[in-house]
């Protein structure tokens, strides 16, 4: 049976999203509703590209031209989170963001002035915006927030990441309230490393038999974080865990069962729950061979009887703006009370005891488990709750 003195849990009051497919939080609902693939031909392969977003419907001139893409993007994403909280953030609140690689495509153009030019003729402003922090820093800014801002690039796992620094903040009564979030870009560059090295596929599968690498993703979503919410929240955050695959190669998956298993477990004790409490996952799964291995025989070795489980990134790909997406996916699941279809899955290996989700299904949700696997051996698991 669960504790009866519960942690103190943060709710999720707001949600901003400019995702493929979608942009504002009750359009990206509808979008996975649909059950619909954003991942369309992008250069030699695939990828989830955003391709109706209007940066000027959310920044002002002067400033746009200030902020490369992935900027906009989490500015975009915190002010529909404003939008949708409705009152304005107070003073006090922090920022806390994910990105896996960061503004690369701005990198690369200050590196290419850089040979060209000299450091001397280089532009200062494509320095400043080749840094990870740029788009946490550029939402700070526009807010006029004096709380903490921080930018956590933790690979695959970056949102949920930044999620946990956050939630942790508000929780101890650091801030008020917090922006919390994650944002990608696809590039040309980035696309062609991940291909080179083999970490791309054809097309996304998560945990389906025939799945042969992830699918890169861009955009991003914010998510608004208080204590003590003035409305109905879309979800509480009532436990975290994280571990360590020590098997892993630096930029690949490896073999700990036990070590992501402990971050799942770590997350429902946090939360004060037992396992038997979970009635979903909402899987980390990126059709990668390895990562979705581990993660199925991790989940079938903490969990008797596998609750069902939801694979959100064959919709919009992996990395943060993945990452973030699919924690967005779970609020609204614990919000409406029904399960999302998984996309691109069709049939397991012969060791899987479970199937992820075929349809959208209304479903009693109390807590929802979001795992999130990084190359490297990072692992991140959250809990979240109605």
């Amino acid at each position: 049976m669960p504790h009866q003195n519960r942690m103190t849990r943060v709710a999720i009051t707001a949600i901003g999203v400019v995702a493929p497919g979608a942009i504002g939080i009750e359009r990206f609902a509808a979008f996975l509703d649909s059950g619909k693939s954003a991942i369309a031909p992008y250069g030699t392969g695939s990828a989830a590209l955003v391709r109706d977003f209007v940066p000027k419907e959310f920044i002002a001139p002067m400033k746009l031209r200030r902020m490369n893409k992935l900027s906009r993007l989490g500015v975009a994403t915190a002010k529909l989170a404003a939008m949708d909280r409705g009152n304005p953030l107070p003073e006090g609140a922090g920022v806390a963001m994910g990105t896996a690689f960061g503004p690369m495509q701005t990198s690369v153009d200050y590196m290419q002035e850089y040979v060209e030019k000299g450091a001397a003729l280089a532009p200062p402003q494509l320095f400043a915006e080749s840094v990870a922090n740029a788009p946490g820093s550029h939402v700070g800014i526009e807010f006029g927030l004096r709380g903490f801002n921080v930018t956590l690039t933790q690979r695959e796992s970056s949102a949920l990441a930044a999620l946990m620094y956050a939630a942790s903040q508000v929780a101890k009564g650091t801030v008020p309230a917090a922006i919390a979030g994650g944002v990608e870009e696809v590039s040309e560059i980035t696309f062609s490393v991940l291909d080179h090295i083999g970490a791309l596929g054809r097309c996304s599968r998560p945990f389906d038999r025939q799945r042969d690498g992830m699918i890169i993703g861009e955009g991003g979503a914010a998510l608004i974080l208080e204590e003590k919410p003035a409305r109905e929240p879309y979800a509480f955050i009532s436990g975290f865990g994280m571990a360590r695959d020590r098997t892993a190669a630096i930029s690949d998956w490896g073999e700990g069962v036990a070590d992501v298993a402990a971050a799942m477990r770590a997350a429902i004790d946090d939360a004060e729950i037992a396992v038997e409490d979970i009635d979903a996952i909402y899987a980390s799964a990126n059709s990668g061979v390895r990562a979705d291995r581990l993660e199925y025989r991790a989940i079938q070795s903490l969990f008797g009887d596998v609750p069902p489980v939801v694979a959100t990134k064959g919709y919009f790909g992996e990395y943060a703006a993945g990452g973030a997406l699919q924690i967005v996916a779970a609020a609204l699941a614990i919000r409406e009370q029904r399960l999302h279809a998984s996309a691109g899955f069709s049939e397991g290996e012969s060791e899987m005891r479970f199937a992820p989700t075929r349809e959208r299904s209304s479903r009693r949700l109390r807590h929802v488990l979001v795992n999130s696997l990084s190359a490297g051996g990072g692992v991140v698991s959250a809990v979240l709750s109605a």
